[in-house]
């Protein structure tokens, strides 16, 4: 692919951010059919793809700005906010459902002080409902990043939240 010199935006984003995301699409043979990949990247680099870096990739790759904002609108994966340094998911699948995750999931929300795809204040959580997670055997089912709560309890949330405020006061 044509080494193509965009220059990046007057942004409070880090500047080495948006040259580490050029240099990887210069790297790459052909930028055109990889948009998907590069949106990764950049949500990897940035933690989330707000307007500038949307409008980066387009300039750089030479399609237009609405195009981006399809794909990343498109596909739950992508966020165009900061996400929580903790990602606290609540499983909404029909086993968990019915053993009260809805009930669990609004104590998350009135003891965060948010609702799904927020994210706290502090930077702290985001919280999200999700379709299933897998683990209709442990309902009602939380994840916190990658560590999986089984037969959650409402007594539980506040020593979830608890475990991971502590943690991250140390």
């Amino acid at each position: 692919m044509p080494n193509v010199q965009i220059e990046p935006p007057h942004s409070d984003l880090p500047r080495e951010k948006f040259e580490q995301l050029s240099s990887y699409i210069d790297s790459l043979d052909t930028a055109r059919g990889a948009l998907i990949e590069i949106l990764h990247k950049a949500q990897d680099l940035f933690g989330y793809l707000p307007r500038d870096v949307q409008l980066f990739v387009a300039r750089k790759i030479g399609i237009p700005a609405a195009e981006v904002f399809g794909v990343v609108t498109f596909y739950s994966y992508f966020t165009t906010s900061p996400k929580g340094k903790h990602t606290i998911s609540v499983c909404m699948g029909t086993a968990c459902f019915v053993k009260g995750s809805d009930e669990i999931f609004q104590a998350f929300k009135e003891k965060l002080n948010i609702n799904s795809q927020e994210t706290t204040k502090d930077g702290l959580f985001t919280l999200n409902n999700v379709r299933c997670i897998g683990a209709c055997g442990l309902a009602p089912v939380v994840m916190v990043d990658e560590k999986v709560y089984g037969k959650v309890t409402l007594e539980d949330v506040e020593h979830i939240i608890n475990t991971y405020r502590k943690e991250d006061s140390i």
